[in-house]
């Protein structure tokens, strides 16, 4: 299949490019060989977003407090609806936008008590998550099941709180400042395979942070990309990723065999500003980025693509895979038709049935379709023809699972590159 039919396909045709897939061209300033949407059916122009007004809230009559004040939060608004329960107003970035109605907020009174919170959307949105609760220093976990009550479509949970705040949420929070930390220490753990670079700033000036990972002469290898956090909730993704990193990262004959015909391109923060605002999906400038994937019009996303067609264009290696880690309310795999004339045809087939054999009880969903959207999985797929993968997690996935298969995903994929 030639590389006009594969963007056919799902209505993308790139100019020239022939060109920069088979020459060592540099592209001058921030220009890419851009594609041309057939249908301009997104728009990624800023769009205004409301920022929450970050407070304490405090209802005198029962002497509960709580606070939206910390990175991750997303709490609007409080209102009293009796003596014991209290309605909290969460509302979206902007609108439209993806149902991931995500809330996350600190609670605590003067004395033991006994509330009753009730979540309240905006009309045509709903309750999507099973709340999650901790308390400083300790892990989290579901709010107990019995304490969650549902009338129509109105979540109410039951919750005892004291003078120790409490964080309650819909996913764990890790924010922008934990992703840090927690890539900073496999850095400092793995300085012979690990070059660091900020590659651009977010809409707020946060970095945008890559990670170079190679032994070796970096510039005679392929190349595998791995992404998260696109979307800000989407936490069980983002475990998958570190597990999968993780172990691409450990010290034994698979890593060894990889490293000597592999380089790793990892940007594990990829919205940093939508994470650390608690926004529902999209970035500072209200836009889902994972819709500006041929536009390039979103810092994060303008950033990210020129860093890979830089290295690229400086590589004698090609670009074979790229994975982008999600979260969903199932675990499933988004795939592409177009392998033919892709890096490696029968990648899917091999990696999905090792990964089914490892776990026997356990089969997620393929969605096996060329994308008609400005996505980062069509972008690897029609840029440089690689195997292309958004890697879902289900928001209530087992954490213990969702790690142990991005473990096995990630020893899988290693195993079949290195068999090339």
């Amino acid at each position: 299949m030639t590389v006009s039919k594969i963007y056919n396909s799902f209505n993308f045709v790139f100019l020239a490019l022939a060109l920069i897939t088979t020459t060592q061209c540099s592209l001058p300033n921030n220009t890419f060989v851009k594609p041309i949407i057939a249908e301009d059916s997104t728009n990624t122009d800023n769009k205004k977003i409301t920022l929450q007004e970050k407070k304490i809230f405090f209802d005198q009559n029962t002497a509960i407090y709580l606070s939206n004040n910390f990175d991750g939060a997303r709490l609007n608004d409080v209102k009293k609806l009796n003596d014991s329960t209290l309605q909290l107003r969460i509302q979206p970035e902007n609108t439209p936008i993806n149902n991931s109605a995500y809330f996350a907020f600190k609670i605590w009174s003067k004395k033991p008590t006994t509330a009753y919170l009730e979540f309240n959307y905006p009309k045509d949105y709903s309750h999507r998550y099973i709340p999650k609760i901790k308390s400083e220093n300790e892990i989290w976990q579901n709010i107990d099941s019995n304490l969650i009550f549902k009338k129509d479509t109105i979540i109410t949970i039951k919750v005892i709180i004291n003078e120790k705040p409490q964080i309650i949420a819909a996913q764990e929070i890790i924010t922008s400042t934990q992703t840090k930390i927690w890539y900073n220490a496999l850095i400092q753990q793995h300085k012979a395979k690990i070059t660091y670079k900020t590659i651009g700033n977010s809409v707020l000036g946060k970095p945008i942070p890559m990670l170079d990972i190679h032994t070796g002469n970096e510039n005679e290898k392929d190349i595998v990309v791995l992404l998260a956090r696109q979307h800000p909730p989407e936490i069980t993704g983002f475990m998958a990723f570190q597990s999968f990193l993780q172990n691409v990262l450990e010290s034994n004959q698979i890593t060894a065999d990889f490293f000597t015909k592999y380089r790793v391109l990892v940007f594990p923060i990829v919205n940093p500003d939508g994470v650390d605002l608690g926004h529902w999906r999209h970035n500072a400038n209200g836009i889902d980025l994972n819709r500006d994937w041929s536009f390039y019009k979103q810092p994060e996303i303008n950033a990210i693509t020129k860093a890979i067609v830089q290295v690229a264009n400086k590589s004698k290696g090609k670009v074979v895979i790229g994975i982008d880690f999600h979260s969903t309310q199932e675990d499933l795999y988004y795939t592409s038709h177009s392998t033919e004339n892709s890096t490696i045809p029968h990648f899917y087939d091999e990696w999905f049935k090792a990964i089914d054999d490892t776990f026997p009880n356990y089969k997620p969903n393929e969605i096996r379709e060329d994308s008609n959207q400005p996505v980062s999985k069509a972008w690897f797929l029609g840029m440089y023809g690689a195997t292309a993968i958004t890697y879902e997690i289900g928001d209530e996935t087992p954490r213990d699972f969702v790690r142990e298969k991005g473990k096995v995903a990630a020893i899988e994929m290693m195993k079949i590159l290195n068999k090339r």
